[in-house]
């Protein structure tokens, strides 16, 4: 049974039961959805309000409408606003008391006598009225712009006005064939959204039908809320519940690979200096494996290189770094191979193919291994048992995970890029891209078994894999590459924060690695220390800690463990790189507030509180965490100030 909508659609009969041909009304407690049959046109308004915010959309097409009840398995009793389109498609627009967004999902029928393929579907354009297009702002996993930038989200995008933070958002619940994409944009003064869902190739037998994937779109105050509320619906219909929050460290950033002897002085020391603060992951990255390094790494991870850092085997590392009281961590490319490497020579089978029959080749990823081939997936599964239960690691870094869903690289990816899906060719051409990588990523669940951390890596080689890895990661590197320098240092919070609503909704977002090295300056690593701890996203350090000198080391301490309270970006809307966030326990007066000066001057702070979300006229008194002194008394209005960058 799919986990996602529908599970069982029950129409009841009624004066609603026949196909209506005048203008068809549904409405619950938030909402009010009036399809116009002749026009083929939805306008949805909020309950109580006379003005629409979606004055025109459109679907597939026209049709005649009804309604009707419907009982879901994941959100419960609902209404159903069933349009019959003239091609036997279908699209069925669903209201929940407990949902703050109206639904759509559509179906797609072939009603020929051959096969028909789908790429892309179109399933909704809708106009908005929400104010002056000029006055908009769009935010999406390509960031913050004006609707002039005419960009594509994948899964979920918010238009908003950003002195009042009021907008619409709109984004895909499900993501089981297809991968979501969202588009807005303008025509004049008035702002637009649109939604498409792509399948590469989705092939309908004839006679048969497709259901697509659930799209929602609503109205919010605080667009913000719409974005959280978004990221609950899909944790919902996945049935979402993440383990506790890792922190930890990878040798990546300061020693590759390292070595087996340094790294058990490395794990000795964070058992005795990190544990106590939360610490709880040494993670082992690229260089242990074995195999030809032709177009990107190595890619044989059954085994360990003989002259490479580990020759006494990933076992014996596992344990020593076991004895400290934490867990190993590992990291590998599950969906990779090497079409050229010797140990793949009798099983160029397993590789997903191109039109020509040769293996599927992307830069750096390299040979996509194919979910649907019955030896890949032994070959796959046998690999993740032993890195677990022989080797001992559990806390799995896949990279290249892209791969697995058949589709090239295209790094670096936030934005809607066009991406060719739909060029590789599986063994079983009934699957699509999305089935095919959710399918192993299933089968490398089942393989580590649920006590084993799983973080997946990266989204920004392609964002199919970001709808597609939902429900199925703990967590997942949501943004490039970092390095301690000021211009990359940056990209952490850049790429976390327009996906914060995801961590600890969806997955623990990890926005790379935090640094307290000496060569950079100190406001530097206080400034990523102190968006690492606000935030509450993942920590995961790359540092000697052994060299470190005491007040650095000190930094690491004071920014973990995480929270796990909701914390927010308090202007998403006013800039592209927010200054201030929230944190707040929700049963006191105490809050966090956390002010970032991301310039290279300095540069004043005076807020509203009730713009931060703090209560008016309340007096508070402020402590700096990093000046070691009191703050205020203040009221009202917040006023700082800070240094350059």
């Amino acid at each position: 049974m799919r986990t996602s909508l529908i599970a069982m659609v029950m129409l009841m009969a009624a004066s609603t039961d026949s196909w209506a041909q005048e203008a068809v009304v549904m409405r619950n407690e938030r909402y009010e959805v009036r399809y116009a049959p002749g026009e083929g046109r939805i306008s949805i308004a909020r309950a109580g309000v006379e003005r629409a915010f979606v004055s025109k959309a459109v679907g597939l097409g026209g049709g005649n409408a009804k309604l009707g009840r419907i009982t879901d398995a994941t959100f419960g009793e609902g209404q159903s606003l069933e349009i019959a389109h003239a091609d036997g498609a279908a699209t069925r627009i669903m209201l929940f008391a407990n949902v703050p967004f109206v639904l759509f999902r559509s179906t797609l029928r072939n009603g020929g006598a051959e096969a028909v393929v789908k790429n892309r579907v179109a399933v909704l354009e809708a106009t908005l009225d929400i104010g002056a297009a000029s006055q908009l702002e769009v935010l999406g996993t390509g960031g913050l712009g004006s609707l002039d930038r005419k960009t594509g989200s994948y899964m979920w995008l918010a238009v908003a006005e950003p002195k009042s933070r009021r907008g619409v958002v709109g984004g895909w619940i499900t993501t089981d064939r297809g991968s979501g994409v969202v588009f807005a944009d303008s025509t004049g003064a008035e702002a637009r959204l649109s939604a498409q869902v792509e399948f590469g190739r989705l092939r309908i037998a004839p006679g048969a039908a497709a259901e697509l994937e659930t799209f929602a779109l609503g109205y919010f105050d605080d667009a913000r809320l719409g974005l959280e509320a978004w990221a609950d619906a899909v944790a919902k219909v996945y049935r979402i519940k993440l383990p506790p929050q890792p922190v930890g460290y990878c040798t990546w950033y300061h020693a590759g690979a390292w070595n087996e002897k340094v790294l058990a002085a490395q794990a000795e020391f964070a058992g005795k200096n990190l544990r106590p603060f939360g610490f709880s992951v040494v993670q082992i990255d690229d260089g242990w494996q074995d195999g030809q390094t032709k177009n990107g790494p190595r890619k044989n991870f059954t085994r360990v290189r003989a002259n490479g850092p580990y020759a006494s085997g990933m076992k014996q590392m596992a344990d020593k770094i076991r004895a400290q009281g934490l867990v190993p961590g590992i990291w590998f490319m599950p969906f990779s191979g090497s079409q050229e490497d010797p140990w793949f020579a009798e099983h160029q089978d397993w590789f997903v193919k191109q039109e020509d029959g040769k293996p599927h080749e992307s830069r750096w990823g390299g040979t996509a291994l194919d979910m649907t081939h019955a030896g890949a997936r032994q070959y796959l599964r046998q690999e993740v048992h032993r890195i677990v239960h022989e080797w001992g690691y559990r806390y799995l870094k896949m990279d290249g995970l892209c791969s697995g869903a058949g589709v090239r690289h295209v790094y670096v990816n936030d934005a809607y890029k066009e991406d060719a899906l739909g060029d590789g060719v599986f063994q079983d051409p009934d699957k699509t891209n999305i089935e095919v990588f959710r399918s192993g990523l299933k089968l490398i669940r089942e393989a580590a078994g649920p006590e084993t951390y799983i973080l997946g890596c990266t989204v920004a080689q392609n964002m199919r894999a970001y709808g597609g890895g939902m429900g199925l990661v703990d967590a997942m590197r949501v943004g490039p590459d970092n390095n301690w320098q000021w211009r990359s240092l940056v990209t952490g919070p850049k790429y976390g924060t327009r996906n914060y609503h995801l961590h600890g909704r969806i997955w623990h977002n990890d926005p790379d690695c935090v640094y307290a090295r000496a060569q950079m300056p100190l406001n530097h690593a206080q400034l990523i220390a102190s968006w690492a701890a606000i935030s509450g996203q993942l920590c995961i350090s790359s540092e000697d800690f052994a060299k470190l000198p005491a007040e650095r080391l000190d930094l690491l301490k004071r920014c973990t463990p995480s929270h796990g309270l909701p914390a927010r970006p308090v202007d998403l809307f006013d800039t592209p790189m927010p200054r201030v966030w929230v944190v707040s326990d929700g049963r006191s007066q105490r809050n966090v507030i956390g002010l970032f000066n991301w310039e290279s001057k300095a540069a004043g702070f005076e807020y509203a509180l009730d713009w931060i979300g703090l209560a008016a006229g309340v007096e508070y008194v402020g402590f700096d965490y990093w000046g070691n002194r009191l703050v205020g008394p203040f009221k009202d209005r917040l006023k700082e100030q800070a240094g350059a960058e």
